[in-house]
């Protein structure tokens, strides 16, 4: 067998949109409804359950039912800033809008880290047949994280550490394979989910 290497061309993107929010306000909502509904506080979850040796962390799960419900409101504005963003990633790579035409968000999670804890184990969205409608995954930080916390792109190298706003965007797929690195101070506050292929 005889690898052949195709030539590259200048243009190396790593397919990860990246924006920040223009109301900061609506972090400080998400981490405030955080704190102040501990009764919905669970474990945070992977797809074969609660093992928190690949994810530590506290989780509220939102259910898109649950976002039209008094006292949920600012969900919606987090939704519609998040929409703006989607808009701007497809102008960016225009292909998409014929592929994904008709997309949708499922439950998202609203995730708290504490000093030591992370997504400890390299990951990707779309890892089997019960996560195959996954098209993109999307992340705001709701915080500045100052000491450990980063997320880790592992085939690009890429190292993003979180800034109240900062939300990504990117392909649910192996290509883009994962983890956030220990957090080492403070608390970490993210909100998080996918963006579908339509049920």
């Amino acid at each position: 067998m005889n690898k052949v290497f195709i030539n590259k061309s200048n243009l190396h993107p790593h397919f990860i949109g990246s924006w920040i929010m223009d109301e900061l306000s609506i972090c400080k909502g998400l981490i405030n409804y955080f704190e102040l509904n501990s009764i919905k506080h669970i474990k945070g979850r992977i797809g074969g359950g609660i093992d928190p040796n690949t994810k530590d962390s506290i989780d509220i799960v939102i259910h898109p039912k649950d976002i039209l419900l008094p006292g949920n409101e600012i969900f919606k504005k987090y939704l519609d800033e998040l929409f703006n963003f989607y808009k701007n990633y497809l102008d960016e790579w225009p292909f998409l809008k014929e592929m994904t035409q008709v997309l949708e968000i499922g439950s998202f999670n609203l995730q708290r880290y504490k000093p030591g804890q992370h997504f400890k184990k390299i990951h990707t969205e779309r890892a089997s047949i019960d996560s195959s409608h996954r098209v993109f995954a999307f992340m705001t930080y709701l915080n500045d994280v100052k000491e450990g916390g980063s997320t880790y792109f592992s085939h690009y190298d890429l190292e993003i550490q979180p800034r109240e706003g900062l939300t990504l965007i990117w392909p649910a797929e192996w290509t883009h394979a994962h983890r956030g690195n220990t957090l080492i101070k403070g608390s970490k506050y993210i909100i998080t989910g996918w963006i579908n292929f339509a049920n």
